[in-house]
């Protein structure tokens, strides 16, 4: 079964709320400038893809045995904060602490694919619903937002550099890591590659 401590709900919920901020911040043209307005936009189609990937990491340690809690990281949130106000966004709000004795190259593996996994699956969730979204452009962009961010975050999480998910995916399986980065990096270029056959 799976607990979450009150402050890692609060730790969960105040990473939600920074990074819809500084998202609806950035984004904020796209919406007149109105950007206050724009954060419950950003929190559905950006701040569920950060959440999710981390909590994907949380369900996937405990499967596995081990205890796993997420921690607010401030120092990443005042990153956050500091590129957005200089137009652009590097956010790393928090992280899955997992405590074990030992954890094998699959596990581990396994723990960090499952992050990107979760942004692949709701890129495409946000992509499916894109085709139905036309009538409502509050959903439209919903959509717009949540396929585009979700597809570059499972793609730089990827990424085969220490400390992020796709050096321990590397690791445990080159083929698995290949095929999983090949997805994420088309779901990312689609919209250019669109663009540039139309």
């Amino acid at each position: 079964m799976v607990n979450f401590t009150s402050h890692e709900i609060r730790d969960i919920l105040i990473s939600m709320l920074v990074i819809g901020g500084v998202f609806a911040y950035v984004f904020r043209n796209i919406n007149q400038g109105d950007f206050i307005s724009l954060i419950p936009v950003t929190m559905v189609a950006v701040g569920f893809g950060f959440v999710f990937h981390e909590l994907a990491h949380k369900f996937m340690a405990i499967k596995y045995g081990f205890y796993a809690e997420y921690r607010l990281w401030v120092e990443g949130l005042v990153l956050a904060v500091i590129t957005a106000a200089l137009g652009f966004v590097f956010a790393a709000p928090g992280a899955v602490y997992i405590h074990g004795q030992y954890i094998s190259n699959e596990e581990n593996g396994k723990i960090s694919i499952a992050g990107p996994l979760t942004n692949i699956a709701l890129a495409l969730i946000f992509f499916v619903l894109i085709q139905f979204a036309s009538f409502s452009p509050i959903l439209l962009l919903i959509c717009s937002l949540g396929f585009t961010i979700n597809s570059f975050l499972a793609f730089f999480n990827l990424l085969p550099v220490f400390m992020l998910d796709g050096a321990k995916v590397l690791k445990w399986n080159p083929v698995i890591w290949v095929i999983t980065t090949g997805i994420a990096f088309i779901m990312m270029a689609y919209p250019y590659i669109l663009s540039y056959m139309l």
